[in-house]
């Protein structure tokens, strides 16, 4: 993630941002409306989807495998809260993680990992990438973050990026989860919902514990998304059907403007977590107003990039029931 403006494309995503800023009132306000996928009225939740990438070994096939099995056993799996989530008196300080804080020399060919710092002692609470960059990838030291954050006693909790699914994934998943796949809009809110099941097991795997997961919609070097705003909407609702299904809230991540560009008028109504790029604290909180609504919901982070880590702030009243969005190791 890394502010929307991440390494190493922080060139691109900054003057996005800052069209966000100056030019997304202009932007038509277009819907997903009747376009919508169709859910079958009868599915059955199929079993995970096969891993991508490509596997080079049998025993990389058989930690994949694994991998989707704890994906099946976290989709039936409701998280339960804790009542050991401290109390403050005011907004938190916190952060965020993913595959560009893991060791160098790990990570899909389009995203090696960076050797980043993690986040700074201030921070009481991280969120943590479940991908490496696109969808049906995974942070490839996602279970090392977690113990890192275990050991500290840090609140925690979990984001994945979505992506469009590329033409070989729309074929292998159309007609795999609750949406009618005869239908283009269906197969790719199946594709998106494979997203999610995928991403389920990654936080299975690593131990990974969240009452919320937060969808990451921004744009994705490499895995770019269509310029069909209801196709790129049908694949997020896909996804946010998928990580429901697991019991957990979901909440977004954007821009509006981003949000926009990418889904056009598609509401969901659920929590948002508004990215400010590298500017404040002070704008990060700005961000928490009416002014920067991304699709309906209510603000809950604000996030900003400074001294090389995202960092992010409360919105509001958060401070005071950080058990709803956290879970405390």
């Amino acid at each position: 993630m890394r502010g929307l403006v991440g390494v190493p494309f922080a060139g691109l995503l900054t003057s996005l941002l800052l069209a966000g800023c100056a030019g997304s009132a202009d932007l038509p306000a277009s819907t997903v409306g009747s376009s919508s996928p169709v859910e079958s009225p009868a599915a059955v939740p199929p079993p995970p989807p096969p891993p991508p990438p490509p596997l080079k070994s049998k025993a990389e096939r058989k930690a994949m495998a694994e991998l989707a099995a704890l994906a099946e056993a976290a989709a039936s799996t409701i998280p339960q809260t804790t009542s050991r989530v401290p109390t403050f008196s005011g907004p938190v300080l916190g952060a965020d993680a993913s595959w560009p804080q893991c060791p160098r020399g790990m990570g899909i060919p389009q995203r090696p990992t960076l050797g980043a710092p993690m986040p700074l002692p201030a921070a009481r609470y991280v969120v943590l990438g479940l991908t490496n960059g696109p969808g049906y990838t995974p942070n490839p030291c996602l279970a090392d973050q977690v113990e890192w954050i275990r050991e500290r006693r840090l609140l925690a909790a979990a984001y994945a990026v979505i992506s469009y699914p590329d033409d070989d994934r729309l074929t292998a998943f159309a007609d795999a989860g609750p949406f009618q796949g005869k239908d283009r809009l269906g197969a790719l809110a199946n594709a998106g919902y494979q997203q999610a099941r995928y991403a389920l097991g990654t936080m299975a795997a690593a131990g990974l514990e969240s009452p919320i997961i937060w969808l990451d919609v921004e744009p994705v070097r490499d895995f770019e998304w269509s310029g069909d705003v209801a196709a790129n909407a049908a694949v997020v609702r896909g996804a946010a059907r998928g990580f429901r299904e697991s019991g957990r809230r979901i909440g977004v991540y954007s821009t509006p403007y981003l949000w926009r560009v990418i889904v056009g008028g598609l509401r969901l109504g659920v929590p948002e977590w508004r990215a400010a790029g590298h500017t404040s604290r002070a704008e990060a909180a700005a961000r928490c107003g009416d002014d920067w609504s991304i699709q309906g919901g209510p603000a809950i982070l604000g996030q900003w990039v400074e001294q090389g880590r995202d960092q992010n702030i409360t919105c509001g009243r958060v401070h005071r029931d950080l058990g709803r969005w956290f879970h405390a190791y």
